[in-house]
């Protein structure tokens, strides 16, 4: 017995000195950093780097932390449902005392139940929005000289379960978080850092972190099937399609229409070719094979397609024809679909992220009655435009049974007609 707690005090001095030679070897002092001017300069390009507008306006997030918490996150009511073991709550995080507890299935008052599962809640979210939070209020941001690069300093004053902890945010050429150094309560080693790479693109236009990589022991922190959405987006967007008679325009083969007198346009939708004329050329466009394209000057055959007067076309193509038919565009790829009230109504915002000829712009869509658009607003990428507004007037329904607007109006009663629309099969 004598020689086994011998051993066992060998095996606890060893492990205590291996703990000591480890902290001393590891632990990083809080580095000192300068808030003001400079240093909120560098959160707004990190903000605007992972698209903060995005997470702003995503409804509902999904994730799992270690394969041990669930949760499904309503962020815009502030409820969110958490469940482990034989626990679920649904949690109202603004206004705890509002949240229901289930034990095995069964209703349960228990108020410590409600305590656990928002300081689940508290770190395990962190750990999938964290980027999103450099702004929230009780943050103070600085800026640190890091390996010669500048990195960005998260300090929680207050919030969360454990204010005064710090972050130090590494950020690529881009302003893009990979990883970060962390000085918290629950971990004694100061700096330890984690990776902040292994994101993905999530529906409601952010994306997520899959897992994280500790540098303590290499530990792993898997965030499970991570997903975010806009249901409520989706569905005003559904709706839209139904008025507008999207069915019909989704079978719909042949489109004609001009744009403001100037250009006009036979389009075969369902080859995707389209004839553009205006002054004296005429282009047989192929949008999904460009060099195929013919250009014509009076009606002559140009042997050597002028590369020009083809990109010209496809550029006038993409905007005229977003005039026309961008009701009927709203689930196309590269969408982000969102919710804003205006006048305590919704609205829905609408951002294009690739495609067309200036991804980057987004439309904020009104609608009448009876979800059919009657206007937007529209923030073009290229500052040129900040919350214009056009209406989307005059609908026919088409031959082909789907329905186009033949007018817009904006400015001082400037318009601009769609001339003769005309959709057939």
């Amino acid at each position: 017995m004598k020689k086994f707690f011998k051993i066992l005090g060998i095996i606890v001095l060893l492990l205590i000195a291996f703990v000591t030679i480890y902290y001393f070897e590891n632990n990083e002092k809080l580095p000192e950093g300068k808030q003001g001017k400079d240093a909120d300069a560098l959160a707004i390009k990190m903000f605007n780097a992972i698209n903060h507008e995005a997470f702003d306006n995503t409804e509902v997030l999904k994730w799992s932390f270690r394969g041990e918490h669930f949760y499904r996150w309503y962020k815009q009511e502030n409820i969110v449902h958490v469940s482990w073991d034989h626990y679920k709550v649904t949690l109202h995080t603004n206004e705890p005392a509002k949240s229901v507890v289930y034990i095995d299935g069964k209703n349960s008052d228990d108020p410590e139940i409600i305590k656990q599962a928002q300081a689940f809640f508290n770190n395990d979210s962190f750990w999938l929005v964290a980027p999103y939070k450099i702004f929230d209020s009780g943050t103070e941001r600085s800026i640190v000289n890091y390996n010669g690069k500048d990195a960005l300093l998260i300090t929680y004053t207050s919030g969360g379960s454990t204010p005064g902890d710090s972050y130090l945010w590494i950020l690529d050429e881009n302003h893009y978080p990979t990883s970060f150094k962390m000085w918290t309560s629950i971990i004694p080693i100061g700096g330890v850092s984690a990776t902040w790479s292994n994101w993905k693109n999530t529906k409601s236009g952010i994306k997520l972190p899959t897992k994280h990589k500790l540098s303590l022991f290499g530990m792993q922190l898997p965030m499970g099937d991570v997903k975010s959405e806009n249901i409520k987006a989706d569905s005003i967007a559904k709706e839209i399609l139904k008025a507008i008679k999207h069915e019909a325009y989704r079978k719909t083969r042949f489109i004609e229409w001009s744009f403001g007198g100037r250009r006009h346009y036979k389009w075969n939708k369902e080859k995707h070719i389209v004839d553009v004329s205006w002054d004296t050329i005429r282009v047989n466009l192929q949008p999904n094979n460009i060099k195929k394209s013919t250009v014509f000057y009076n009606d002559k055959l140009q042997q050597i397609s002028d590369s020009t007067i083809v990109k010209k076309a496809n550029r006038f193509f993409n905007n005229d024809s977003f005039w026309l038919v961008a009701p009927h565009k709203l689930f196309e790829s590269g969408i982000i679909r969102s919710v804003q009230k205006v006048d305590g109504k919704d609205a829905l915002l609408v951002k294009y992220t690739t495609g067309g000829s200036t991804p980057g712009d987004s439309y904020l869509w009104l609608l009448d009655e009876n979800n059919v658009p009657k206007s937007y607003k529209m923030y073009l990428k290229n500052g040129r435009m900040n919350g214009t507004p056009a209406t989307w007037q005059d609908w026919i329904t088409t031959e082909s049974g789907t329905l186009l607007p033949t007018n817009h109006s904006f400015g001082k009663d400037r318009i601009l007609s769609m001339g003769q629309v005309k959709a057939y099969n």
